[in-house]
């Protein structure tokens, strides 16, 4: 989520020298609004129009592709003429309105597998991309509700999601969270992330996704979920040494 204009450029910046320095492609994502927060005092962002602003000037001042979500049919446009890539949140991959629309602005659409779906359904959920006029279409495997305040990451979905044709990303940072599991808030296992991602990387996913912050138990959002920027470097050089391993 985006907490201001300069921890974005300062973590982008960070993320985006590290991975040219291994040869890895980097996109940034931040969230304007954080539109399903687990109490409604939560902090959602800055905003559609100020958070769109600020996307822009990140893409401008780090060169960099830039993804964000969208969470309904009228922000698709105004979200499709600043960034890059536009994400379909797990809560909202089945909403069929949102997922052409999304689909119909010829930007790349990445659709996030929903918590309650199994990876096989998700093939409706391209079909209905598809249908729209989507061909450049990622997929994002981020856990599935296994009881109360739980999640399990099933590798089966990589290989699974990879046969309807798009690219699978592993998103490791949300599939550590505890949804609710802090009362008013989600909590989270950030300590399994990183061997998360490491699985997810050699079942064969196209890309990870992580969220990091320079100090994330003060983070405004996904904070028990987050790795420390820090540590960013080695957790990259180490996923790319699975990757060339598997491959």
């Amino acid at each position: 989520m985006i907490e201001s204009e300069d921890l974005c450029l300062r973590i982008g910046r960070q993320l985006r020298d590290t991975c040219r320095r291994l040869g890895l492609p980097y996109i940034f994502k931040a969230s304007y609004d954080k539109a399903n927060r687990t109490s409604s005092k939560s902090f959602r962002g800055p905003g559609i129009e100020e958070g769109l602003a600020i996307l822009a000037r990140v893409r401008s001042k780090l060169g960099v592709p830039v993804l964000t979500d969208v969470h309904t049919e009228a922000e698709v446009a105004a979200a499709a003429s600043v960034v890059d890539i536009l994400q379909l949140p797990a809560f909202l991959c089945r909403q069929t309105n949102l997922v052409q629309a999304a689909a119909r602005t010829g930007a790349i659409v990445n659709l996030k597998k929903g918590q309650f779906l199994s990876p096989t359904e998700m093939g409706q959920v391209v079909a209905k991309a598809r249908e729209a006029g989507g061909r450049r279409l990622l997929l994002t495997e981020r856990g599935t509700t296994f009881g109360y305040n739980n999640l399990v990451a099933d590798m089966r979905s990589i290989p699974i999601m990879r046969q309807f044709g798009c690219p699978v990303v592993f998103d490791a940072t949300h599939s550590v969270q505890m949804p609710g599991g802090g009362g008013d808030k989600s909590a989270g296992q950030r300590e399994f992330a990183h061997t998360l991602a490491l699985a997810a990387v050699a079942a064969g996913a196209d890309g990870v996704f992580i969220e990091t912050h320079p100090d994330p138990d003060h983070a405004l959002s996904d904070g028990p979920n987050m790795i420390p920027l820090r540590q960013m470097s080695a957790v990259l050089r180490q996923l790319q040494r699975v990757w060339k391993a598997v491959r």
